[in-house]
Order: C-alpha cells, then structure tokens, then sequence
C-alpha cells in the first residue's frame, strides 16, 4: 500500500498543502499516520478522490501552449489481461492514458494509488500561439 506525504498529495492534486489539510478536516481525506508520525493520504484513497473530482478543462482561448514530455501524477485505474494493459494516470489535471504490456505493469509494480512518470516522446509536436 502506498502512503503519501501531505505536500506530494497536494502536488499531484495542484491545491496548496493547507487545502488538503483542511480537506482531512471536513472529511473529504481521510488522513494517515506516517512512520515518522506525520499524517499523510492512502495513495489508493487519493486516486480515487482524483477519479471523482476530476474535470476536464474547460474548453477556451488558447493563450499559448506547448507539449510537456514528463507528467508525474498517480495512478487510478489498470485494466489488465493476459498480454496488454491500459494504465490511467492523473498528473494534476490531466488524464494520461497509456497502453502498454502486462508484463510491463507487472515490472513497475504499478497499481492504483502508486505515483508514477509518464514520459511522452512523439515525432510531431504542435505549439500554438492565438490572435492577439
């Protein structure tokens, strides 16, 4: 099982540590103790909050944009059979979903909760810049 610190919870969320803690106050995270005492957030729970809460973005006016090669986020959901797998990673607001093989998830240990890196490497690559 894997146990996050309050700032790595608030960091794959995109909120302030003090609004996870406050969060943990009212009851929306249930909050854990870490081996060194301090109170943390069950990755699996966190996923799952990140699940719920998720929303895209909302659709508007591009004021410039460029692709990022590494998203770090937290795993929320793998869907598995005997050859192939997709694995749902949720890096702040953005959903990342990869294809890759079983026997590759089964090598990174991933599973729901697990924080994770999804490297994106691509031959085309657009960056826009609107109308001023």
């Amino acid at each position: 099982m894997s146990n996050l610190r309050i700032s790595e919870a608030a960091e794959l969320l995109g909120v302030s540590d003090d609004t996870v803690r406050r969060w943990i106050e009212q009851g929306r995270l249930t909050a854990v103790q870490l081996p060194n005492g301090r109170k943390g957030v069950e990755g699996r729970e966190l996923a799952e909050f990140l699940r719920a809460t998720a929303e895209a973005p909302e659709p508007g006016v591009t004021v410039a944009a460029s692709a990022r090669n590494r998203f770090r986020g937290i795993v929320t959901r793998i869907v598995k059979d005997t050859v192939m797998a997709q694995v749902e990673l949720q890096a702040g607001p953005f959903r990342v979903v990869s294809l890759l093989s079983a026997e590759s998830v089964d090598d990174l240990g991933l599973e729901v909760g697990k924080v994770a890196v999804a490297s994106v490497k691509s031959t085309h690559v657009v960056v826009e810049v609107p109308e001023r």
